[in-house]
């Protein structure tokens, strides 16, 4: 494991930043960012996607970088901006543990939680009822199987509903996205 000093290029990923009406300029993401002295910053796409190489007096895993993020971004926003942050390590493993072979990038995806979710989130669900929609649960992520594509898929709406029922709610990516961003933090 790194020590504090030598500290592990970091994903950073946005909840809800740049849909809904909640715009927040990648510049802006960018500078704050760097005002908390996270170093090496590239960001990725306009959906709030950065890598970074955190300070040094800030852990790049638990909740303490996701909390110091979160607060600095949703102050430069003027809303609350959730922040999910994993290593190019966890992000790797993430990507290693793939559990659908897929022939598109946009049919798979993975949502992100800060802590795992909810044992209960899949209470109550059909999942059969949404085939050949599917998902896995591992860890403090949620792999996402939708062979027709996300605009149509019925089981990411339900599981997003949960989500909010159980208060944590994640932060979904698609799977082209997941591995660009683990290319960028390698």
């Amino acid at each position: 494991m790194p020590s504090v000093a030598e500290s592990p290029r970091t994903v950073v990923l946005l909840r809800g930043v740049n849909v809904g009406g909640h715009r927040l300029a990648m510049t802006d993401f960018r500078a704050t960012l760097e005002s908390l002295g996270c170093t090496d910053v590239v960001t990725y796409i306009q959906s709030g996607n950065a890598v970074v190489t955190p300070p040094p007096n800030l852990s790049p895993r638990g909740p303490e970088l996701e909390q110091i993020l979160s607060a600095a971004i949703g102050e430069v926003a003027g809303y609350e901006v959730p922040v999910v942050t994993r290593t190019a390590d966890e992000l790797a493993a993430i990507v290693d543990a793939k559990p659908y072979e897929v022939e598109q990038g946009k049919q798979l995806h993975v949502t992100f939680f800060s802590l795992p979710p909810a044992s209960t989130l899949l209470d109550g669900l059909d999942l059969d009822a949404f085939l050949p929609e599917a998902c896995t649960v591992s860890g403090r992520e949620i792999y996402l199987y939708v062979p027709k594509g996300m605009g149509v898929a019925k089981l990411p709406v339900q599981l997003e509903r949960a989500a909010r029922r159980t208060g944590k709610p994640g932060t979904t990516r698609n799977w082209n996205s997941v591995l660009k961003l683990l290319s960028l933090a390698q």
